[in-house]
């Protein structure tokens, strides 16, 4: 590894395989890792437990800063909040339909940014998001922005929901990826895009092992 690299900001769009490709970095260059899209499942997850309407700003920012969010395990994929500990339930189809609302929150999002920066000092880290190059994390020593066109994106995400038993058309998967694409890339507050200094990596046709590979080698290029 590159003498310095100890933050790898890692974004992109919805199904890029970031979190896939994010844990395995981690783990191949001893990093502690964090996806920080759990972080604004499990506030979705807590906010339709409470009875919070997903549209009411206010309501869902006093929710986040009243409900900091703790990592559970080494890998983040598991939370706790607000005395639960969530794992799969952050997968479930109400979360998937309503993260993009929640996350768009500009309340949300500056107690999530203040929550991931903590976590950040405190480790070497690969972090995952929409906004971690840009937003949380503009001094990272390596921005990456993972892509892959909507149809490879949707085939990952549908593939996913099968593995969890959930029931859905290949079509509908798709229809939301291009929704959810629209929501991330148009919101107010921390829109997705690639940071100016991001290396874009297209994923089609790539495995996991491939991606993290290119990944090492451009930073230990750097």
């Amino acid at each position: 590894m590159a003498h310095g690299v100890t933050v790898i900001a890692i974004d992109g769009p919805v199904a890029a395989g970031k979190t896939a490709v994010g844990r395995k970095l981690a783990q191949s260059l001893g990093f502690a890792y964090l996806d920080t899209g759990i972080m604004y499942r499990a506030i979705t997850w807590l906010a339709l437990k409470n009875d919070v309407p997903v549209e009411d700003e206010a309501a869902l920012g006093d929710l986040a800063r009243t409900s900091p969010i703790e990592l559970v395990g080494t890998n983040s994929d598991h939370v706790s909040v607000a005395g639960h500990t969530l794992g799969p339930e952050l997968r479930e189809s109400p979360v998937d339909r309503n993260v993009s609302v929640v996350s768009k929150a500009t309340s949300v999002r500056t107690e999530m940014v203040a929550q991931q920066r903590k976590i950040a000092d405190q480790s070497n880290i690969v972090m995952i998001g929409r906004d971690i190059g840009t937003v949380v994390l503009p001094d990272a020593d390596l921005k990456i922005y993972l892509t892959a066109s909507p149809e490879n994106r949707a085939k990952r995400r549908w593939q996913e929901m099968q593995d969890r038993g959930q029931v859905v058309e290949l079509m509908t998967v798709l229809s939301e990826t291009l929704k959810r694409d629209e929501i991330d890339t148009g919101r107010e507050n921390s829109p997705l895009k690639p940071g100016e200094d991001a290396w874009e990596l297209n994923t089609d046709g790539l495995n996991i092992q491939q991606v993290v590979q290119q990944i090492i080698t451009r930073a230990e290029n750097l």
